[in-house]
C-alpha cells in the first residue's frame, strides 16, 4: 500500500471513530453497511473515471448517463415489454454507445475532454427526459412496479448484514485494479497520461485506448444506474444528477493527478468510501442538514487540489528536502 493510500485509510478510520463517538449506533453493522448502500454509485463510477483521468481526460457526464441508463431500463421493461434483465443489458449497451461517441470525439477529433463531457452531460440528461416521454407513466413520478427478482437484488443482504451492492462494488474494484495495475492495457493508460506522444512513438494506439476508457466509464455509470434503480425501486431520468462532484472529488482525493499519468484504484475506492461516510455521518451524528452536504465535499476537493499544486512546486520540494536534511543532522 502506497503512502497516500495509507493516509486515506487512517483518515477513514479516524472518520469512523469520530462518528461512532458522537453516535454509537454508527458502528452497528446494519447501519454502517446501510450507509454504503447510498454511495455505491459514487464508488462504482469513480473506479473507472480514474482511468479516464489518468489519461489526462475527465468525465463529468457520468451522472447524466446514470439517469439515462435508469430510464432506458424502465421504458424498455414497461413499455417495450422486454424481460427486466434483457432491459438491463440494453441499458448497458446504450451507455456503452454513449461512451464510445464521447471517447471517439475526445480521442480522434482532439476536442478538450472537459468541453465534450460537459456538453454530453446536458445532451444525455435531455435525452433521458426525452426517453421518459415514451413511457405511459408521467416522468416526474418515475417508473416503478418492477419484478421482485429485480428489486430484491439490491436490497438483499448476505447473512442478513452484508448488502449485495457492497459485493458488486468489491467485484468491480478488483476488476478495475487488475485491469489498471496488472495488465498491459493498464500500463498503456499510464504511459498515455505521462506522455501521449512518447506512447505513440512506442507503437501504442493511444486514441483507441483513450476512447475505451470513456466506454468503461459509461458502462460503470450504467451498472450504477441499474443498481440504484433496483435499490430505490424506481427508474427516473435524473437519478444521477448530484453525483458529478462526489465522483470527481473521490478520484482526485484518491491520488489521481488532474494532469494525468498517476492514479490508484485502491486510493479512489478508499476516497469514495470516505466521502460517502462523511455525507452519511454528518446528518446522523451531528444533525447537519442534508442540503449542505455538498459544502464539505467541495471544500475537500479544493483543499486537496490546492495542496497538490503547492506540493508540486520546486520551491516547496527544496524546503522539504532542507527540513529532512536538518532533521538528520
Amino acid at each position: 500500500m502506497k503512502r497516500w493510500e495509507l493516509a486515506l485509510l487512517v483518515v477513514l478510520v479516524a472518520e469512523i471513530a469520530i462518528f461512532a463517538t458522537a453516535n454509537p449506533k454508527f458502528l452497528m453493522p446494519r447501519v454502517i453497511f446501510g450507509s454504503i448502500n447510498d454511495i455505491i454509485p459514487i464508488c462504482i463510477i469513480s473506479l473507472f473515471v480514474t482511468m479516464v483521468m489518468i489519461t489526462a481526460g475527465i468525465d463529468i457526464q457520468a451522472g447524466a448517463v446514470v439517469g439515462l441508463a435508469s430510464i432506458v431500463l424502465g421504458v424498455s421493461w414497461q413499455d417495450l415489454g422486454l424481460n427486466i434483465w434483457v432491459a438491463a443489458l440494453f441499458a448497458i449497451a446504450v451507455a456503452a454507445l454513449v461512451g464510445l461517441l464521447t471517447g471517439y470525439i475526445v480521442a480522434y477529433f482532439k476536442v478538450q475532454p472537459m468541453v465534450v463531457t460537459l456538453g454530453g452531460s446536458f445532451l444525455y440528461a435531455g435525452l433521458a427526459l426525452l426517453v421518459s416521454t415514451l413511457s405511459s407513466t408521467e416522468s416526474y413520478k418515475g417508473i416503478s412496479g418492477f419484478p421482485d427478482s429485480f428489486t430484491s437484488f439490491a436490497s438483499y443482504r448476505i447473512g442478513g448484514v452484508l448488502p449485495v451492492q457492497v459485493v458488486v462494488f468489491l467485484v468491480m474494484a478488483v476488476f478495475a485494479y487488475v485491469l489498471l495495475h496488472r495488465t498491459k492495457y493498464g500500463r498503456k493508460i499510464f504511459l498515455i497520461g505521462i506522455n501521449q506522444n512518447a506512447a505513440e512513438y512506442a507503437g501504442i494506439n493511444t486514441r483507441f485506448i483513450i476512447m475505451t476508457t470513456y466506454v468503461l466509464s459509461s458502462i460503470s455509470a450504467a451498472v450504477a444506474g441499474i443498481v440504484l434503480t433496483s435499490y430505490l425501486g424506481t427508474a427516473k431520468s435524473d437519478l444521477g444528477a448530484s453525483l458529478t462532484l462526489p465522483i470527481i472529488t473521490a478520484v482526485v482525493l484518491g491520488g489521481t493527478l488532474m494532469t494525468g499519468g498517476k492514479g490508484s484504484i485502491i486510493g479512489t475506492a478508499l476516497a469514495a468510501v470516505i466521502i460517502g461516510e462523511l455525507k452519511f455521518g454528518l446528518p446522523l451524528c451531528f444533525r447537519v442538514n442534508m442540503q449542505y452536504l455538498d459544502i464539505p465535499v467541495g471544500v475537500l476537493l479544493l483543499v486537496v487540489v490546492s495542496a497538490r499544486a503547492v506540493a508540486s512546486r520546486p520551491g516547496f520540494q527544496v524546503l522539504v528536502h532542507k527540513l529532512k536534511s536538518h532533521g538528520r543532522n
